[in-house]
């Protein structure tokens, strides 16, 4: 505490250092008593402000505590504050937003009203094969089923995502024992197909349609076709991508189990005879469908012809020199390759050899194949056979 006894004690020149120091206006005309009395009456200034600093304080942290609370001591509501609207206009509109991303039924409801005028009527979902390593998979969910999966999913409903769960099935073997869960892939309402990647071919898979929890639950809501892979390298795996379902429906179709006898492929079926208008199945089967024109028009010319060609595929290593017959293999950049020849009715002894980009090793894989085609007598039924 400053005091006029203690700062008497000083020197002129130690009073004007410090006066200078504390701010003290028009110290350097003061003689040694104004000093004093000037840094006195500074130093009262300061501590009457201090300590109403700190009731003020106090008196802010009292009403923290308890809002309720005014200086006085008696208490009263103190109204909140009105909320934005602008932002309870924009929350609500992030969580509708999100509602109709886990809606599944929105995209199938829309398309099924612009083709037919009326929405969809059952839940379905088919998988299909698109090579050694893809399937891809079709659905169609109705609104009722989205709002039961809510209802039973209650609380836990918000946290939910649409997936498809993917599983791997041991052939031969329809019952839930023999699948194996694989993963779950996260989907959403703007679509009503999926490409997956598989693996270890040939495999069989199935997927389920439905809804994950974030603590695990898994609602679903329908179950798909099981399907089988082919071998990679076959004529199905490295010929040309199928653009549309369409142009190749009946080795898709084929492949993704759709002649099973085991009934599964049932949906599959319905699937492609709705979409593609047409039955499905062998011209013998359908000869009053879609193919009845070819077979009672008698008079155009019945054509069929086979052939047939060795594909012969492999990979070596990075800037590896490879050749087939002695003529130089393209590598792809993985190190992969891929030679198709045409086979006429003989026998082929085709080498292909490899060897490293620094001449060192060598290494050699011979094929022998033959090729005998028997054409056999036509059959010629009546047309009422």
């Amino acid at each position: 505490m400053i005091t006029a006894t203690t700062l008497r004690a000083y020197t002129f020149k130690d009073l004007a250092q410090m006066a200078k120091k504390r701010g003290v206006r028009g110290w350097h005309s003061m003689r040694k008593d104004q000093l004093v009395d000037a840094l006195v009456q500074q130093a009262r200034t300061k501590t009457a402000r201090h300590a109403k600093n700190r009731s003020t304080e106090k008196t802010k942290s009292d009403n923290r505590t308890n809002p309720r609370r005014v200086a006085n001591g008696t208490s009263k509501k103190i109204p909140s504050a009105p909320k934005n609207p602008r932002v309870q206009k924009r929350i609500q509109k992030l969580a509708a937003k999100q509602e109709q991303r886990k809606n599944l039924s929105l995209f199938n409801c829309k398309m099924a009203t612009q083709r037919s005028g009326s929405p969809v009527k059952d839940d379905r979902i088919a998988l299909m094969v698109r090579d050694a390593y893809w399937l891809h998979a079709y659905w169609e969910i109705t609104r009722l089923s989205v709002d039961r999966a809510k209802a039973v999913m209650a609380e836990q409903w918000h946290s939910a995502e649409p997936v498809l769960r993917l599983y791997e099935v041991d052939k031969g073997s329809t019952t839930k024992s023999a699948e194996r869960h694989l993963r779950d892939i996260e989907i959403h309402s703007g679509v009503n197909n999926w490409y997956m990647d598989v693996e270890n071919p040939p495999n069989s898979f199935r997927v389920e349609i439905g809804y994950l929890a974030t603590n695990g639950r898994f609602y679903a809501l329908v179950r798909s076709n099981s399907v089988e892979t082919p071998i990679p390298g076959s004529k199905m795996a490295i010929d040309r991508n199928w653009s549309d379902v369409a142009e190749d429906c009946d080795q898709i179709y084929a492949q993704s189990g759709g002649f099973e006898k085991n009934g599964s492929g049932r949906e599959l079926r319905k699937l492609f005879e709705e979409r593609l208008r047409r039955p499905m199945g062998s011209p013998m089967e359908t000869r009053y469908g879609a193919g009845a024109e070819r077979i009672l028009n008698l008079e155009q010319e019945f054509k069929f012809e086979v052939d047939s060609e060795l594909v012969i595929f492999g990979s070596a290593s990075e800037n590896a020199y490879v050749t087939l017959s002695g003529e130089p293999v393209k590598l792809g950049p993985d190190g992969t390759f891929t030679v198709r020849i045409k086979l006429e009715d003989k026998r082929y002894v085709v080498p292909v050899v490899a060897n490293s980009a620094n001449g060192l090793e060598q290494r050699t894989t011979v094929v022998a194949v033959e090729r005998n085609t028997k054409t056999m007598e036509p059959i010629i039924r009546e047309p009422n056979e």
